[in-house]
């Protein structure tokens, strides 16, 4: 499975909003014939230099339950599109500490949130200005 995190990062203000897409791809390569996206739960994930890399959220299966930490609750939404092959990160009343690289990941196929992630993406630079 490849993930590629890529449209939505960038600068904005503080109060802001800002909607990160990860697309995936790759996965009926993957060691079980007939997979598909929603075979997958994916999450996000943020780094800040010097700091350890912190959990955003997760969307699980197998009925994509929602998990966020709590700094993110209700200002961060997760939802995906099945059709697309995409998971979103919508971040709504942005403030300087969210300012960070956005990664998403996904473990192995069919296994939820709490277990390791085993695929990455590159990651996007979201800063926000206050």
């Amino acid at each position: 499975l490849r993930c590629s995190c890529s449209a939505g990062g960038g600068l904005v203000e503080a109060g802001g909003s800002l909607r990160l897409s990860c697309a995936a791809s790759g996965f009926t390569s993957d060691d079980y014939s007939g997979v598909t996206f929603d075979d997958y739960a994916i999450g996000w994930f943020r780094q800040v230099p010097g700091k350890e890399r912190e959990a955003v959220g997760c969307i699980s299966l197998p009925d994509s339950s929602t998990y966020y930490v709590d700094s993110v609750k209700g200002r961060f939404t997760i939802s995906r599109d099945n059709g697309k092959n995409t998971v979103y990160l919508q971040m709504n009343s942005l403030n300087s500490e969210d300012t960070a690289v956005y990664y998403c990941a996904a473990p192995r196929v069919g296994r939820g949130c709490y277990y390791g992630m085993d695929y990455w993406g590159k990651g996007t630079q979201v800063t926000v200005s206050s």
